[in-house]
């Protein structure tokens, strides 16, 4: 029987069973690195900021003494109406107010319709994001400062579903807490 494989082979033996072993790609093969997909956030809003591009900017990148009285299409600074994105795991919810710090417009994701677990995706805050943002350009806000409070997967996608709806946003600041002293942990388990 073997003979019989040889002759019709016309190869010997040991090649032939070379020939059906595919581990790695022929070294004559390149690997084509396009054909993977790049690795895929979820959201246009989750894209991480080039910081080398912000960094070879001529202006500086931190505050200074001056900074609250720079202009901004003609509106001081510090007088900016102020976007508060409150991020959690569970929900987010977006809050325009104006410089004193009075509520002007108010959104949540449960507010657009998102309901339980979906209200605490990245999808969810950039939406909200958007709708605000549609709304707040209607009354005449078209330049704001955003500051973002809380931990969760909304954190970027509301800032860039801000941007996505039209407005320019000059400042992120980030005002989560943060516990000088945290509570203290469960006692150890006994075995």
């Amino acid at each position: 029987m073997l003979s019989a494989i040889r002759n019709t082979l016309r190869v010997p033996l040991i090649s032939a069973a070379r020939m059906f072993q595919t581990s790695a790609p022929l070294e004559t093969e390149k690997f084509d690195h396009k054909r993977i997909p790049a690795t895929d956030e979820g959201v246009q809003g989750e894209k991480i900021v080039d910081l080398d591009a912000v960094l070879k900017q001529k202006q500086n990148l931190f505050p200074t003494l001056e900074s609250d009285d720079q202009l901004f299409d003609g509106t001081p600074y510090k007088q900016l109406p102020i976007c508060n994105i409150r991020v959690s795991h569970n929900n987010t919810i977006v809050t325009m107010t104006d410089h004193l710090g009075a509520v002007k417009i108010i959104k949540s994701c449960g507010m657009e319709g998102f309901k339980n677990t979906k209200k605490g995706t990245n999808i969810a805050a950039q939406t909200t994001a958007i709708s605000l943002a549609t709304k707040a350009i209607d009354r005449g806000y078209k330049t704001i400062r955003v500051r973002v409070r809380g931990l969760g997967p909304g954190r970027l996608a509301a800032i860039k579903g801000l941007q996505m709806g039209g407005l320019q946003v000059v400042s992120v600041t980030d005002a989560t807490p943060v516990s000088c002293n945290p509570p203290r942990p469960r006692k150890a388990r006994r075995l």
